[in-house]
């Protein structure tokens, strides 16, 4: 049995990752592994990767995108493309467990990082893979962003008013598609663990953008029902939808006949249950007019903790229409620890971030520190491969660090 101050601070304590990722779907899958503990270089270009601007807070080193992308990372400049610089990302290769990157097929085999030229630097690493629209296919090579693939998922298509498809304001496929990278990462280590052996494992922005449309998916190419587009009404029961308070928005949703029961009574409209109209889910969608012009009127005589205060009593599913300053005051928000502070360089005071999404009682995920200025832990991370300060300072004055 282990002592207490001889116990693991991480599940992923002994594990490196090199992290080659930029914008939301690498950095976000590294910095999952390293909330649990993975000691995580983020691996960037001298002069500091493009990234880091992305909704700019700190001058052209830290942006609101960066901060919470790359908590608990080290932060190497090297460049890559010189012979001195793969050189240092060799070394780095044969210490490291994961190699991190978000890049097309053709990227990584340029910049040495495709599964068949890391294994021959270590035979058992494990490369984590990201692209847009995956590694088969005439479009393996294409890229892309976020919102192309939400629009090629059928949810853009989906969402909004017939006539005009609606991106979804957060990049949610890019942060989907370093989740699930996250839990293929992870997938592999244990694999690893048990029979020695290293993997690619490979996410992309298309495969994750169609894994919330897997019900529409399924449906359609079983009954060819071409569903369009309503608005926020759900296509799956009623009322559920947005509705308009004395103060401000609220959702319901209620979805199956149970809920519709207890919600008739709250309306007083009892009589609906033994109308053929509001018999099941599929009736309340087509005659959904009704029903919502009812839950409208009673909304508007109410603010909207009132209105949530009498659904909660029923039992119903509802909640408030929040807006960014809303969420970050938000009761519920703050009791289950969604943000943590960190400090960084060139602001006057700390930055909100988003904390560890997912919670384990035993074996927890932290914030431990701050995202890394560019380069910050250039010398330390060289020095622990060998190079000596003389080698070094020659590096520095040929821009390869």
């Amino acid at each position: 049995m282990q002592h207490a101050d001889k116990l693991p601070t991480g599940v992923l304590d002994d594990v490196r990752v090199l992290d080659f990722g930029r914008y939301i779907a690498g950095p976000y899958c590294a910095a999952l592994l390293g909330d649990f503990g993975a000691e995580v270089i983020r691996v960037e270009r001298t002069g500091g990767a493009e990234d880091r601007v992305v909704l700019p807070l700190a001058g052209d080193d830290g942006g609101a995108m960066f901060l919470p992308l790359n908590r608990n990372k080290k932060s190497v400049s090297v460049d890559p493309t010189s012979d001195d610089g793969r050189e240092v990302v060799r070394r780095l290769v044969r210490t490291a467990d994961v190699v991190v990157a978000n890049l097309p097929p053709q990227g990584l085999k340029a910049l040495g990082l495709d599964y068949e030229s890391l294994k021959a630097i270590k035979p058992d690493i494990i490369l984590t893979s990201m692209n847009a629209f995956g590694s088969e296919g005439p479009w393996r090579e294409r890229v892309g962003f976020d919102g192309v693939a939400q629009a090629m998922s059928s949810l853009c298509y989906m969402t909004g008013q017939p006539g005009q498809p609606t991106k979804f304001y957060g990049p949610w496929v890019d942060f989907s598609a370093g989740m699930l990278a996250a839990m293929g990462t992870m997938a592999a280590l244990t694999w690893r663990t048990r029979t020695g052996q290293g993997q690619e494992v490979q996410s992309s922005l298309l495969m994750a953008a169609l894994v919330p449309g897997a019900g529409l998916l399924t449906e359609q190419a079983y009954t060819g029902i071409d569903r369009q587009p309503n608005g926020n009404r759900s296509q799956t029961g009623a009322p559920a939808d947005m509705f308009r308070t004395k103060d401000g928005w609220i959702i319901v949703q209620v979805v199956s006949q149970a809920l519709f029961k207890r919600w008739a009574r709250l309306m007083g409209e009892d009589i609906w249950l033994a109308d053929e109209r509001f018999k099941d889910d599929p009736s309340r969608v087509i005659n959904n007019a009704a029903i919502n012009d009812r839950m409208s009127a009673w909304c508007a005589q109410r603010t909207t903790d009132q209105a949530l205060a009498e659904l909660e009593k029923m039992n119903l599913p509802a909640g408030p229409v929040l807006n960014a300053r809303e969420v970050l005051a938000h009761e519920q928000v703050n009791a289950i620890g969604a943000f943590t502070q960190v400090d960084y360089p060139g602001l006057d005071k700390p930055a909100t971030i988003l904390n560890t999404p997912v919670k384990l009682t035993a074996s927890p995920g932290t914030v431990r520190t701050p995202p890394p200025v560019s380069g910050q832990h250039t010398d330390e991370v060289l020095h622990s491969l060998g190079y000596d300060e003389a080698q070094l300072v020659a590096l520095r004055e040929r821009r390869v660090i």
